[in-house]
């Protein structure tokens, strides 16, 4: 028997403790029969006003992991999605995303329950193939630029070319919330630039996707946001092919 509410998918997404953006986001694009189960990575709401800040950030975040994995494998979900993008990516190389993916994978299978596992690195550029952009973006993030060197090391790899950066620099991990729809759409038009194909906005908590598919209109250009890029990706690899309207181009067509 399946799950009753989850009779098609159940969805695992380990978040940290201070994110209020992926939870409604997901819930919000889930069709129907597909549910989401949250844990949290719990990490103090640490003040953010240096690179060496943000870190210490993500240091932790690391170190609680773990926790919410087995958290989550208790109630035998069929795929993991990780709710944060900036561990993806720390490192800068696709083999450090793929280790941590397999560190994800290991723990989720110490339950004796073989799960498959959802990376915004992986998602990401899956979205950038499914919408045909070749070489150019642009990002924006409400990071620190401590985090550039991994983007573009790890978008480099892959064959893209960050060509414009807007770190946002939020002060407070729960403070990337806190934040109107102008100042949204203010950030996107700030990171648009002529030669960018596509712009990728990161960071899982950053509520970016309810805006992604109004700003493709009149960018004219393609915005994946990376929770709508993290639930597609992991929609498409459990085999639903469902275009779920109002969250950008990516899910209503690819």
């Amino acid at each position: 028997m399946r799950d009753f509410l989850g009779s098609r998918c159940m969805f695992g997404i380990p978040t940290p403790s201070v994110n209020t953006c992926v939870q409604p986001e997901c819930d919000d694009m889930r069709p129907a029969g597909v549910t989401n189960r949250i844990s949290r990575m719990h990490v103090p709401d640490l003040a953010v006003r240096s690179n060496e800040d943000f870190e210490r950030g993500i240091e932790a975040l690391f170190g609680a992991l773990d926790n919410a994995v087995d958290q989550v494998m208790t109630c035998g979900p069929d795929h993991l999605i990780l709710g944060i993008s900036a561990l993806s990516i720390w490192g800068g190389a696709r083999a450090s995303s793929n280790a941590l993916k397999a560190r994800i994978a290991a723990r989720a299978g110490m339950t004796g329950r073989e799960v498959g596992v959802t990376l915004a690195s992986d998602a990401v550029l899956e979205a950038l193939a499914a919408h045909g952009v070749k070489r150019r973006i642009a990002i924006v993030e409400p990071y620190y630029p401590v985090i550039q060197q991994h983007l573009e090391a790890f978008f480099g790899e892959a064959g893209f070319e960050v060509v414009k950066f807007n770190h946002l620099q939020g002060k407070q991990f729960t403070g990337y919330t806190k934040v109107s729809a102008q100042y949204l759409v203010d950030a996107l038009r700030e990171t648009d630039t002529p030669d960018a194909e596509a712009i990728v906005q990161f960071g899982a908590n950053l509520p970016m996707a309810s805006l992604a598919g109004e700003a493709e209109r009149w960018l004219g250009k393609p915005v994946i946001a990376v929770n709508i890029a993290n639930y597609w990706h992991a929609l498409r690899h459990n085999g639903i092919e469902d275009r779920v309207q109002g969250w950008s181009t990516l899910m209503s067509q690819f």
